[in-house]
C-alpha cells in the first residue's frame, strides 16, 4: 500500500534523507531532469533552508520503498504568478502505470491553497497525467538565459 509523507520547513529531514532523495530524483527524472546540484537546491528552498520561502516534499513509499517524490516551491505571489510551482515529479520507472503520480499531485492538491503551476516538455507524455488532475495550457513558457 502506497503511503504519502509530507515534508515542509516545519520537519526535520537529515542530509541523508536529502541526498536520498536527490538521487531518486536524479534517476527517476531521467531525460526531463536536471543535475543533482540543482535538484538538491530545488530541495532546500521547498525545506525553506537559508532564507527560502519554502514549499511542499511529498514523498509516495511502499514500506521503506521511495517509488515516488514531488517537489512544490511557494512563490509567495498570487494572481500575476502563481502562488506554487510544482517543479519536480517522478516514479520509480518500475512502478509507472500504478497511479502513484496521481496520489502524488492529489496529496500536493490536498495540501496547499492557491495556484500550482508547472513547466513540462511538449513531448512529456505526464502531460496526459496533469490534464487529468485539472491542470490547464495556459501558456507557452519562454526563456532568455542571459549569462
Amino acid at each position: 500500500m502506497i503511503q504519502i509523507e509530507k515534508k515542509n520547513s516545519d520537519s526535520p529531514v537529515t542530509p541523508e534523507q536529502v541526498t536520498q532523495y536527490v538521487n531518486f530524483l536524479f534517476e527517476h527524472l531521467e531525460q526531463y531532469g536536471d543535475a543533482k546540484e540543482d535538484i538538491a537546491k530545488a530541495l532546500d528552498y521547498a525545506l525553506g533552508r537559508n532564507n527560502k520561502p519554502g514549499g511542499l516534499l511529498a514523498i509516495a513509499k511502499e514500506g521503506e520503498q521511495i517509488v515516488g517524490i514531488t517537489v512544490v516551491l511557494h512563490t509567495l505571489m498570487e494572481g500575476f504568478i502563481p502562488e506554487h510551482i510544482l517543479v519536480y515529479i517522478a516514479t520509480d520507472q518500475t512502478q509507472r502505470g500504478k497511479g502513484i503520480g496521481g496520489k502524488l499531485i492529489d496529496s500536493v492538491k490536498t495540501a496547499l491553497s492557491g495556484s500550482i503551476a508547472l513547466h513540462v516538455d511538449f513531448n512529456n507524455p505526464a502531460q496526459n497525467l496533469y490534464e487529468r488532475k485539472g491542470f490547464e495550457k495556459k501558456y507557452i513558457e519562454m526563456r532568455l538565459n542571459n549569462k
